[in-house]
């Protein structure tokens, strides 16, 4: 390690030393190399970008799944004096104009933005026009198919790591099994001596699993938090111990906003101070309870998976898992929130085998149906019988029509991408709209020759309506032709931009449209649909295999911390690997769990089904003009979402989630043999 980078670490962020593979990151990343670093929660992953960034030369370009993320990060940087931004949706034009104007003139060292804004085409025109030293890859986990939270657009980051010809890359994750690692590693061409594991074991976490029956959870949580049981042989018990306190640092975990809310309102009612957060509540209710739970104000929250991507608060002693966690990853990032400040920390899981249904039917959810794949393929079929090949797609337009849900369908185009079927060309906004801040005239007279002919031929063919003008780029590549100047898309848009940054015009743009060239027009649909079709369930199959894992790590009869450590390879590649015995986790305490199975459900009478299908059925007829698929009625019982439920107000029906604590492969196959009558 340098002896400057020492120097930074404590004048800049005020810190005596690195902390686990801080040191060894940072090194690596100054000295010019691509890495990986594969850290706990908690562990310092930040650290890791943020001093190299001020090593580097050029801009560090930071690529974050969730706004939250960045907001916190930011505000450390800020702190710090260090100078950094963030671009999101929630700023307006001049806002973000001045954020890459200052990227522009080198004012700033770290650049935030989210995976989606590298699509974008004006954003893309100003990637090019700055040197970028660093790529920065926030929740890397993400690119891989093997991973927990796979997300397509993370798969386009190779290439447009080589398309900006940034020289290097850092990949941060905390939740990275030895595969998703190597597909990481060879991705972005990573060595393997590059890849940082700090490892996932932690001391100060006690790991409990007490299963208790869904009808009994909620008084089980309220005693556990009111006198949390001190008869464990830990050996710190002191009657001070801020973990027994009622009022510590607390979250509550569950699936369901509605379970959220009245949780929450139960605790309210025996007298916690908590608080239901979840996706369902408006941005600014979410913020003032964040800030509540961050200042102390709010002890208690209880929470989707909404809550706590980014949360720095070192002092959480308690996260407890009402509900069942998504996935081994997913608990591993939730019980990482708890102890970062080393002191001692509780986690807790009650949940039974009742939410493993909810759990697997969002699963069965997402899982597209052959008809909607075969959609698809029809359409990029008969864009290849065009003379340029060329397939614009509007995502949410194409879901709608094809019945693919957006996710989905996003990892459908990334599949054919990869078997060469489709190619990306561009992605530009469909439609573009101007307001003149100053007179057309005076605009135009700013320029001289070709130039101001140039931009007269944009001031006549953009006609304002009232206050807005609307950019026809086919109109104005015509009106170009015939006067001899070129006025191709990309010429007007560098203007158009242009003129925004001089304060000249008011530039606005909506509709994302994504254009693929079609490699193979004649590629076979049928068998291309089964082969779809088919990687299709083994996705499915593969992340109810994973939820299966999940039952068996809570049910483990050896040390929890050493198998949740073993998951994530630490016996292969980390330096400080979990003892066999933690001696702080319910097993090593002597209580092995048994998951409590979810109540029996009665299977439903034919005419109880006929009573909740044949209204949606009848519907269903009348707008699509044929029957549903056995899928889609499973689906509208089970109540998963469709694209396709929106027209027809499915969800206003009696029969929708009618059968949603059902497991879905059974429903399925009642609705196969209702379909067959």
């Amino acid at each position: 390690m340098t002896h400057t980078a020492r120097d930074t670490l404590q004048r800049v962020f005020g810190f005596d030393d690195f902390r686990g593979g801080q040191g060894a990151v940072v090194e690596r990343v100054i000295a010019g190399r691509s890495t990986a670093a594969i850290f706990a929660t908690g562990a310092g992953k930040s650290l890791c970008y943020q001093l190299p960034a001020l090593h580097l030369p050029h801009l560090t370009l930071v690529v974050s799944p969730l706004l939250a993320l960045m907001h916190d990060q930011l505000a450390f940087l800020q702190r710090h004096g260090i100078s950094a931004a963030s671009l999101d949706s929630t700023q307006d034009r001049d806002t973000s104009r001045d954020i890459m104007e200052r990227a522009r003139q080198g004012e700033l060292k770290i650049l935030m933005v989210s995976v989606e804004r590298l699509k974008n085409e004006r954003f893309r025109h100003f990637l090019r026009r700055v040197d970028i030293s660093l790529l920065v890859i926030d929740e890397a986990h993400c690119i891989s198919e093997w991973g927990h939270n796979f997300r397509p657009d993370y798969l386009k980051l190779p290439d447009y790591q080589r398309e900006f010809g940034i020289p290097q890359a850092l990949l941060l994750t905390a939740t990275a099994t030895p595969a998703v690692i190597g597909d990481m590693r060879e991705k972005f061409a990573i060595a393997e001596s590059d890849v940082i594991t700090t490892g996932f074991y932690r001391s100060n976490l006690e790991l409990l699993v007490e299963p208790v029956p869904a009808e009994r959870r909620v008084q089980a949580l309220t005693e556990w938090l009111s006198a949390p049981p001190t008869d464990t042989p830990s050996g710190n018990d002191a009657p001070d111990d801020p973990v027994f306190d009622a009022n510590a640092p607390t979250i509550v975990y569950v699936t369901l906003q509605q379970t959220a809310e009245s949780v929450a309102n139960a605790l309210a009612g025996a007298g916690f101070a908590a608080r239901a957060y979840h996706a369902g509540l408006d941005a600014e209710t979410r913020e003032a309870i964040q800030q509540g739970f961050m200042a102390g104000d709010i002890p208690c929250i209880v929470a989707t998976i909404a809550f706590g991507m980014g949360i720095d608060k070192g002092d959480i002693r308690r996260v407890i898992h009402y509900d069942l966690p998504k996935s081994i990853e997913n608990y591993s990032q939730e019980i990482g929130r708890a102890g970062r400040d080393g002191k001692r920390a509780r986690c807790l899981t009650l949940a039974g085998r009742d939410g493993l249904r909810v759990l697997e039917n969002f699963v069965y959810g997402d899982t597209p149906e052959r008809q909607g794949i075969r959609h698809v393929l029809e359409e990029i079929a008969a864009a290849g019988r065009q003379p340029d090949r060329q397939w614009p797609v509007l995502l949410n337009t194409l879901s709608k029509e094809s019945n693919v849900r957006l996710l989905a369908l996003k990892t459908l185009l990334v599949r054919l991408e990869m078997l060469g079927v489709i190619a990306p060309r561009f992605a530009f906004l469909a439609e573009y709209r101007l307001r003149y801040v100053e007179a057309s005239e005076t605009l135009i007279q700013r320029f001289e020759g070709e130039r101001a002919d140039f931009v007269r031929l944009i001031v006549d063919n953009i006609p304002v309506a009232r206050t807005w003008g609307t950019v026809d780029f086919d109109r104005l590549f015509r009106a170009g032709e015939a006067a001899g100047i070129d006025a191709s898309r990309a010429r007007v848009i560098t203007a158009l931009e242009y003129f925004q940054e001089k304060g000249w015009v008011v530039l606005e743009g909506k509709r994302m449209t994504d254009v693929f060239e079609v490699r193979e027009p004649d590629a076979d649909i049928e068998t291309l649909t089964d082969t779809l079709t088919a990687e299709g369930d083994t996705f499915e199959r593969r992340e109810i295999e994973r939820l299966a894992a999940m039952l068996q790590l809570f049910e483990s009869e050896t040390c929890l911390s050493r198998r949740l450590a073993e998951y994530f390879g630490d016996d292969r590649l980390s330096t400080s690997s979990a003892p066999q015995g933690c001696g702080h986790c319910s097993v090593c305490y002597g209580r092995i769990a048994r998951l409590p199975p979810p109540p029996p459900q009665p299977a439903p009478s034919d005419s109880a089904l006929a009573a909740m299908l044949n209204p949606f059925i009848a519907r269903h007829r009348e707008q699509q003009g044929i029957a549903p698929s056995d899928k889609r009625m499973a689906h509208f019982l089970c109540g998963l979402p469709m694209p396709v439920f929106t027209p027809l107000k499915a969800r206003s029906l009696d029969g929708f989630a009618s059968l949603e604590q059902y497991a879905y492969p059974q429903v399925r196959q009642w609705t196969a043999a209702f379909a067959e009558l």
